[in-house]
């Protein structure tokens, strides 16, 4: 799934802090979204493999939500809203296509890479694509919720998120059709840090 639907989910799942720990609220919800788009940083090395880690984060998140419920320190808090972001990003992973440019195909059986097991989860392809009407759709169900709801910052994340991912799902296979061409086009010293799958 998409960069935005990550972040907003990872905001969703920090949300009922509003009301259960309002003094927590702020670290899980800024816990939330760090988590939610955290994986996402290995897009341009070794994609759903070196910061995702489906398995790792849930059993790092158990002990950390036991001592925040606790201790209730914010560091805690946040850090443990990290995790569980972080793991419901590989588990949404999971669930959308395969690692590749166009998942529409269904090319690829590699969904997100398990280092526990020491191999890659298949996709289970519930949602197709990264940007798919799905995709989009999801994101703005969980997302018009969470505008109403937060405020300040959060409220003007979620809105970005909301505008962001709309607009990559529009273009998205537009995207993958002009991938090729602009990155069969760069310099030596920058292809050699271009994903082949931008190059297919």
């Amino acid at each position: 799934m998409m960069l935005p639907t990550h972040a907003i989910a990872g905001l969703a799942i920090a949300t009922p802090l509003l009301v259960l720990a309002p003094d927590h609220a702020a670290v899980a919800l800024a816990g939330g979204l760090v988590g939610g788009v955290l994986p996402d940083l290995d897009l341009y090395s070794g994609h759903r493999r070196t910061l995702h880690y489906p398995s790792g984060y849930t059993l790092a998140a158990l002990p950390s939500a036991g001592f925040a419920a606790i201790l209730q320190t914010p560091l805690l808090v946040a850090v443990t809203f990290v995790l569980m972001a972080a793991a419901l990003h590989c588990r949404m992973d999971r669930y959308g296509g395969g690692l590749e440019l166009r998942p529409w195909e269904a090319t690829s059986e590699r969904a997100v890479y398990d280092h526990v097991r020491g191999r890659w989860r298949s996709p289970k392809r519930w949602i197709l694509y990264d940007g798919s009407p799905a995709d989009v759709g999801l994101m703005v169900l969980v997302g018009a919720p969470l505008f109403v709801v937060l405020d300040g910052p959060f409220r003007w994340v979620v809105a970005a998120a909301l505008l962001t991912g709309a607009t990559y799902g529009l273009l998205r296979r537009r995207l993958a059709a002009l991938a090729p061409v602009v990155f069969g086009n760069v310099p030596e010293s920058i292809a050699a840090h271009v994903p082949d799958r931008y190059r297919q």
